[in-house]
């Protein structure tokens, strides 16, 4: 049976996909919106993810080997992140990640929570046994499959673009100059621990390297692109590896009591 601390780690990410979806509808309709929606988005994912950090680490330790176990759990640098969004001027890109997050997270909770509540339960695959989930919670299941890695894989490119985004900002002062610094920090840390990301990054260097040295690009166009690879290389450093039995990223789903 479900607590009521998993509720409200489903209503935070409830919160968050409903707030976002006002101010994407604003955005793309290029209407007005309050900040007021884009801090509630934001809102909502410190309450899922303060409830998840929780869960994982249990409770905060005054001492290095609990910062640093901290420090290199998704769900903290997803939780730091959303926080420093929430302080800051709206970049409405930022809320696209974390929004695909609450999306599968709260299909995921309406199926195995809130559908048994209120469908009943299908016949038994087998003579005594256990009756099977609705047939409308089984196509859910099936979506959620088939499209999860589709998703990180967005999510992945999105966090690259998002980066852009902000380098550009600072420059044109859009945006802090904070922002890229922080960004940066956070998309190094989500490389050693991101598949989707490592791939992303190869996918981006590869194409963006046929693009420059394409025949008849000048060769300084060669000359930069391979000296900020360079330095991509040094910002990279040392390995980083996940705690040992961190949740994964996107504000898993503290276990629900039985």
């Amino acid at each position: 049976m479900a607590t009521t601390q998993h509720y409200l780690w489903a209503s935070g990410h409830f919160l968050l996909l409903i707030s976002a979806l006002r101010y994407f509808v604003a955005w793309i309709t290029f209407k007005s919106v309050s900040a007021w929606w884009y801090k509630a988005s934001f809102t909502g994912a410190l309450i899922s993810y303060a409830i998840v950090c929780q869960k994982s680490l249990g409770t905060p330790q005054p001492n290095a080997a609990f910062i640093r176990r901290a420090m290199l759990d998704e769900n903290v640098q997803y939780f730091l992140l959303a926080f420093f969004w929430w302080t800051s001027k709206p970049i409405t890109m930022t809320l696209l990640p974390y929004a695909i997050f609450s999306l599968f997270h709260a299909l995921t909770f309406t199926r195995t929570t809130l559908m048994p509540q209120f469908l009943p339960p299908g016949p038994p695959s087998t003579a005594g046994g256990a009756p099977q989930p609705h047939a409308l919670a089984k196509k859910l299941q099936v979506w959620v499959k088939a499209n999860y890695d589709r998703a990180m894989k967005v999510v992945a490119y999105t966090e690259l673009i998002i980066f852009v985004r902000v380098l550009l900002g600072a420059v044109t002062l859009q945006n802090s100059l904070l922002s890229p610094l922080v960004y940066a920090h956070f998309l190094r840390q989500r490389y050693y621990q991101s598949a989707f990301t490592r791939d992303a990054m190869a996918s981006t260097f590869t194409y963006i390297d046929k693009l420059v040295r394409r025949p008849g690009n000048p060769p300084v166009f060669i000359q930069i692109w391979e000296k900020l690879q360079m330095l991509a290389g040094r910002w990279a450093g040392s390995n980083l590896a996940p705690a040992a039995g961190a949740a994964p990223a996107g504000g898993a789903a503290p276990a629900p009591r039985r």
